[in-house]
């Protein structure tokens, strides 16, 4: 997929299958089961286009018939690592794609005097300067957040970062590649706008809430 035509570092998913199940997902009548479910579905399909990227080599098996050289994804394995809470949410649909990820987690709050992320927990698995790292989180807004979480990541040496999102705003996005060029986003949609209140427009609301029933 080529990126997007107003911002490099974005690209988004337009597959008719993850344009349905985000329609479904963005109507206020969805269930929390439901939502809960869409979620995890499309970042499955989203993480089928992204991890085209993958590096492969060359192994030797042996088939019920004869002997074969075949591919496998190369080094070690990927890393999914949730920005929590509603990062949690795309962890179960990727692990049913790929079930032999490792999984990290990234705790962060935003401060509401100085409005800047404020980090509470961090625990990704060793050697992640070896490893391709997904990070999640079904929305990207003002990108605090995720530019803050990617700066955790690479301290530890993380250096082949993803960020997968469901739903961006065009203001997250710019945030976001201006602190981070070198990490490409993939988004299911680049939705319009922020509101006065940091919430995009027209969106699916707050994902944490509608996930975990705590709307």
């Amino acid at each position: 997929m080529p990126p997007h035509p107003d911002h490099p570092t974005l690209t988004v998913l337009d597959h008719p299958l993850i344009q349905h199940k985000l329609a479904i997902m963005r109507d206020r009548e969805t269930a929390t089961k439901n939502f809960r479910q869409l979620v995890g579905e499309i970042a499955m399909l989203m993480t089928y286009e992204v991890t085209r990227e993958l590096a492969t080599e060359s192994v030797t098996i042996e088939t019920p018939l004869e002997r074969m050289t075949a591919n496998r994804v190369a080094g070690k394995k990927l890393v999914l690592v949730p920005i929590l809470r509603a990062g949690l949410g795309m962890v179960d649909g990727i692990l049913q794609l790929v079930p032999s990820a490792r999984v990290g987690h990234i705790g962060l709050y935003r401060d509401h005097e100085t409005l800047e992320p404020v980090s509470y927990y961090f625990k990704v698995p060793e050697a992640s300067d070896a490893r391709d790292v997904f990070l999640l989180d079904p929305m990207l807004a003002t990108g605090g957040s995720a530019a803050a979480a990617v700066a955790k990541l690479k301290a530890v040496g993380a250096t082949r970062i993803r960020f997968l999102c469901l739903v961006a705003a065009p203001e997250g996005v710019r945030g976001f590649a201006a602190k981070h060029p070198d990490v490409p986003i993939y988004a299911a949609a680049l939705d319009r706008q922020l509101n006065d209140h940091g919430y995009i427009l027209p969106g699916l609301g707050d994902a944490g809430d509608r996930l975990f029933g705590t709307r």
